[in-house]
């Protein structure tokens, strides 16, 4: 709720502190007395439009300072309330206890705080939006708002759990659009480098490419491009193995002069021809390996132009897909994968397909079920409004809550269908838009009828109604005034009233006053005792001249209320 308010040079309010409780305040004072620059100043606190013109004239800028309690309604303690939830999103500081200030200077520039945190002028109006409602000739907002009537019904009508499941399964069904499109534009694309992928993967078929082929072929080439002088030197090596004068043959003749006479030396000459015997064997072995290594060498001259047009035809693969020709294996795979989806994506887009129709139907039954459910519960608003209506002077009125299906475009996690509050004040006359058919006085007090009815659904904690009495007098504004303090029974209500019949249900009774002093005009607030009420509502009955029969009525209307 409202808890303070505090006001410095705004037009002809110089300073001003107020204190606000719950339930029923009323606001009055003799015509120009200034009520309005009180809900002006309010307005500027709540992120409305502020000028220069708000300025009082001499002073550098103006300033209104807001203070709200929001524990003081609600088992949370305030801690759900939008509000907090707004500035949370914004990492700013939220407590249940909020201070909006609003600055204008004389050259007409604005800023903004909350909790002394600076804020964007946009944010401090949607801050205010949730914290007051304010109803009156001109508002435009809250009730009159088209885009509220289907979360206000829903409300009333405790639909809050299946419209968040219907929200559920509109996420779905778009999630469900979303992935059969990716699919169907991943397929488009497909289907474009359908014949690139395929004559791609044919060369790479073609030339299969093996993992680390390229450093194998390259070392090969550059042991073949030494060739000669390898078989020169394998060549060489053997013949000083396995010549005339060579190895084999002198361990051979040295084996035979120790096998002569090993007999005459008691078995000490058998190391000896044990190691020339595995010398041997061992020599043998290598003259072997040579004449294999140079034969092979010799007849692989031709392979040479083979092995360097296979290396050089992978690089040249791995440079026209400008990767390594370690990636070409890789490169293939993915090919052959980009095709086997290519020639399968008609089974995928089927079945997307299908689960997106199914998820879009699912939404659909929701969403129809809701739209019947909302239709039923209109009916139940629609009388319950009309029975509000005949006491406030209304009773050829006609409310009418309208839902209607909007096409599939406007479709959305709300449901598929439009609420609209509507009116008709004439008989016959087809119901209209509230803020189109209805007059200023018959604007307020249907929103007054709307509001009793929807009072316990909204999370506004503080209504305010300017002149909702408009034109109405005797037993019309006997039933505005018990309306309002039905309202204040449960919410804090601020009502700028003409009407001492409104007035005399005020739990708290402020008096807006003008007074000149040194050639100054300056308004003032005050908030009345019990007996200064009775002078007030006295003076409201009988006009400038207070008689003893208008305090008789006066407070005749203070105890009936």
């Amino acid at each position: 709720m409202l808890a303070s308010l505090s006001i410095r040079d705004v037009v002809l309010i110089e300073r001003l502190n107020l204190s606000f409780g719950q339930g029923l305040c009323v606001l009055t004072g003799e015509t120009g007395a200034g009520k309005s620059i009180l809900l002006d100043a309010l307005g500027l606190a709540l992120g409305g439009r502020g000028d220069s013109g708000l300025v009082r004239h001499g002073a550098d800028q103006a300033t209104v300072v807001a203070e709200f309690d929001l524990a003081a309604r609600g088992a949370s303690g305030g801690l759900d309330h939008p509000a907090l939830a707004l500035l949370r999103e914004q990492d700013l500081d939220a407590d249940t206890t909020l201070v909006l200030r609003r600055t204008v200077t004389a050259d007409g520039r604005s800023r903004a705080f909350i909790n002394d945190q600076p804020v964007g002028v946009a944010l401090l109006r949607r801050v205010g939006e949730t914290l007051v409602e304010v109803h009156g000739q001109f508002d435009t907002h809250g009730l009159l708002n088209p885009l509220t009537h289907r979360d206000l019904l829903d409300d009333y009508a405790g639909l809050a759990p299946k419209r968040a499941h219907l929200s559920g399964l509109y996420r779905a069904w778009q999630a469900a659009e979303a992935a059969r499109a990716d699919a169907d534009r991943e397929a488009a694309r497909a289907r474009e480098e359908e014949e690139y992928v395929r004559h791609a993967l044919s060369e790479l078929d073609a030339l299969d490419p093996k993992d680390n082929e390229e450093e194998a072929l390259a070392e090969k080439r550059a042991v073949m491009m030494h060739r000669e002088k390898l078989v020169e030197a394998l060549t060489g090596a053997a013949g000083e193995i396995s010549g005339e004068r060579g190895a084999e043959r002198a361990i051979a003749n040295a084996l035979r002069h120790l096998t002569r006479v090993a007999d005459k030396a008691a078995g000490q000459l058998d190391p000896l021809i044990a190691v020339l015997d595995q010398a041997a064997a061992e020599i043998g072995e290598a003259a072997r390996t040579l004449q294999v290594m140079a034969g092979d060498m010799d007849h692989d001259g031709a392979s040479l132009e083979k092995l360097e047009e296979r290396l050089f035809a992978l690089r040249a693969c791995a440079r026209k897909h400008g990767i390594g020709v370690s990636g070409l294996a890789t490169l293939r795979a993915d090919f052959a994968r980009r095709l086997s989806l290519i020639e399968d994506q008609g089974d995928l887009l089927t079945r997307l397909a299908k689960d997106a129709a199914e998820a879009k139907q699912a939404y659909a039954t929701a969403a129809s079920s809701l739209t019947e459910e909302r239709r039923r519960v209109a009916g139940k608003l629609d009388r319950a409004v009309m029975a509000e209506l005949a006491p406030l002077k209304l009773e050829k009125a006609r409310f009418v809550t309208a839902v209607e299906p909007v096409g599939e475009a406007e479709w959305g996690p709300g449901g598929s269908d439009r609420v609209a509050f509507t009116v008709a004040t004439n008989p016959g006359a087809p119901p209209g838009p509230l803020a189109k058919i209805a007059s200023g006085g018959e604007l307020a007090r249907f929103m007054l009828a709307l509001k009793v009815i929807l009072a316990q659904v909204g999370t506004v904690p503080t209504l305010v109604f300017d002149e909702v009495d408009t034109g109405i007098g005797g037993a019309v504004a006997n039933a505005v005034g018990e309306r309002l303090a039905r309202l204040g029974a449960g919410l804090q209500v601020l009502v700028v009233t003409h009407s001492p019949q409104v007035a005399a249900r005020g739990q708290q009774h402020l008096n807006v006053r003008k007074r000149v002093a040194a050639g100054k005009t300056t308004t003032d607030v005050v908030i009345l005792s019990p007996e200064e009420r009775r002078e007030e509502i006295a003076r409201m009955l009988s006009g400038a001249e207070i008689t003893a029969a208008a305090r008789a009525a006066a407070s005749e209307l203070m105890a009936a209320g």
